[in-house]
């Protein structure tokens, strides 16, 4: 399966349009095609962004596969990442997403 760069939301996950986008968090996900790290990344975020964001988040898919100068030009070497760009401070998770903890501290939230 390939997965090409998105511009919008994973299916199943949605960003919020409006006033309240403004404050949404905006996150990355490089990934490598259909590898099972990535796949898991997926799907430990999308039930982070389910239970902590609601609709409040943006999210852009990368498969540095097919974007490689993208993931280059981001500072992206070990796959899958997650980026959160804003609200500041930026943070990067590495890895499957699997540590909750790490990824919701990363996030910003605080358990």
């Amino acid at each position: 399966m390939v997965r090409k760069r998105r511009d919008r939301p994973a299916p199943g996950l949605a960003a919020a349009p409006g006033p309240a986008a403004a404050t949404a968090v905006v996150m990355v996900l490089y990934i490598t095609d259909s590898g099972p790290n990535s796949v898991q990344a997926i799907a430990n975020l999308e039930v982070i962004c389910r239970e902590h964001f609601q609709d409040n988040f943006r999210l852009e898919i990368i498969d540095v596969l097919q974007y490689p100068l993208r993931a280059l030009a981001d500072g992206i070497v070990v796959t899958p990442s997650l980026a959160k760009l804003s609200p500041l401070p930026a943070a990067t998770v590495v890895g499957n997403l699997s540590d909750k903890s790490d990824v919701l501290r990363a996030l910003g939230i605080v358990q």
